[in-house]
């Protein structure tokens, strides 16, 4: 079965975006701007665009982490710096990331221009986050811009993602679940990542078992048919939202111009896989 073209092109995109979380400069860059720790760094660097918005908005449109978790960093990051200099910084730490790779000036500003000229033709009807970020001024430095817009489609598809979860009955902590089931990623380091605890984790573990989507330990039949029609909607969701423009032959070409970005990103090995994110390695698609 071949992949969604609208999957080739988050593999790519995705990869040049998530380096910046992965980043041994991220949580010194937050703190530098008086934030504390990684965790308040990353709700407020990636909720920036949006705002110092409260931390229900971030529940609601990050999707998946434990309320708990978020409301240690929020409101309290906007008492601390602001979303603009969350902006400004989270751009740094892009550079730093893209440099230490190797990926050129050059080559960073051909792929920000191609990528430009998509974000204009994209569909942002209840994408709040991807909304927020197509709406930032693009930087003059090429790596900074070509990062800002990676950001935009990630958000872009990650708000299609949370309306095909909806759509599909499944919570955010529900999604972790079956993620770690579907994708081979190890159980205590995704409840870790987003904050549920092991007793909650085994709650959702329960429900899910007495939906008849787990069973013996991993996902049924039924539970596999719901994963499965989530990520082709999910996809569906990406193409629809303004990806067609591109037509499924400009995703080829576009992934192939990008390619030596990424492969110079993943081969920091800054990025692990399996991940939290659910990212695979995109070299191997």
């Amino acid at each position: 079965m071949s992949t969604h073209p609208a999957r080739q092109f988050w593999a790519t995109t995705e990869a040049l975006h998530a380096i910046v979380y992965f980043a041994p400069e991220f949580k010194a860059a937050g703190e530098a701007i008086g934030l504390k720790g990684y965790w308040m760094t990353y709700f407020a660097f990636r909720a920036a665009p949006m705002g110092p918005v409260p931390p229900s908005v971030v529940e609601a449109t990050f999707a998946s982490f434990h309320p708990r978790l978020v409301r240690r960093a929020l409101p309290d990051a906007w008492t601390l710096t602001t979303p603009y200099a969350c902006l400004e910084a989270r751009l740094d730490v892009a550079r730093q990331a893209y440099e230490r790779a190797g990926v050129g000036e050059e080559a960073a500003g051909t792929g920000a221009e191609r990528l430009s000229a998509i974000v204009a033709g994209l569909d942002l009807t209840g994408r709040p986050l991807g909304a927020a970020n197509a709406a930032q001024e693009l930087h003059g430095d090429p790596l900074k811009a070509l990062w800002q817009l990676t950001s935009t489609f990630r958000e872009h598809r990650g708000d299609g993602h949370v309306a095909a979860l909806v759509s599909g009955g499944v919570s955010g902590p529900e999604a972790h679940v079956l993620q770690t089931y579907a994708k081979g990623t190890p159980h205590e380091k995704q409840r870790a990542a987003r904050g549920w605890s092991e007793e909650e984790w085994n709650a959702v573990e329960t429900e899910l078992t007495d939906r008849g989507l787990v069973a013996a330990g991993a996902l049924s039949d039924t539970g596999r048919e719901l994963v499965a029609e989530i990520e082709k909607l999910t996809d569906e969701n990406a193409w629809a939202g303004g990806l067609d423009q591109l037509g499924e032959d400009g995703v080829t070409e576009l992934v192939q111009a990008l390619r030596p970005a990424v492969q110079a990103v993943v081969e920091t090995g800054a990025l692990p896989f399996p991940n939290p994110v659910g990212l695979p390695n995109p070299l191997e698609l």
